[in-house]
């Protein structure tokens, strides 16, 4: 059987789950994710866990944040004044927003904790911080 290499193109079915047990992403019901091996493309300590992989193969990998989505970065996180957000903006803890950086780039917040005078925003992934399990079968190589 052909093993998967760095470089090859393969296609996954995967469901990924919090260290409790809760699923915070699955490609149930939807196509494989297809990825190069080795480019980037995924997390590296999923990407660390295919190669000598076979076409049908299961495996469960424990991803450590620092090979997920790195560690919570205090810095990420910045009040701002209020006034500069919108009076018809939600901003009760945990609602997902989007900023625009100064070079115009779109940037996911999501807010920690507001006032009258200031909303506190984290712009860290929402999984950093957190170690992460996948359970994953390979479904083909390319």
């Amino acid at each position: 059987m052909t093993q998967v290499k760095q470089g090859d193109t393969v296609r996954i079915h995967y469901t990924g789950t919090l260290q409790g047990g809760e699923t915070f992403d699955s490609s149930e019901g939807r196509d494989p994710l297809e990825f190069t091996v080795g480019s980037g493309m995924i997390i590296p300590g999923l990407d660390a866990a295919m190669p000598g992989m076979e076409v049908g193969d299961t495996k469960r990998v424990e991803v450590p944040c620092a090979e997920a989505y790195g560690p919570i970065n205090p810095e990420m996180r910045q009040a701002i004044p209020r006034e500069g957000i919108p009076a018809d903006v939600p901003l009760d803890p945990g609602t997902q927003l989007q900023m625009q950086t100064p070079e115009g780039q779109t940037l996911p917040v999501t807010v920690v904790d507001s006032d009258e005078s200031t909303v506190t925003l984290d712009a860290n992934h929402p999984l950093a911080g957190q170690d992460l399990i996948f359970d994953i079968e390979l479904v083909s190589i390319a």
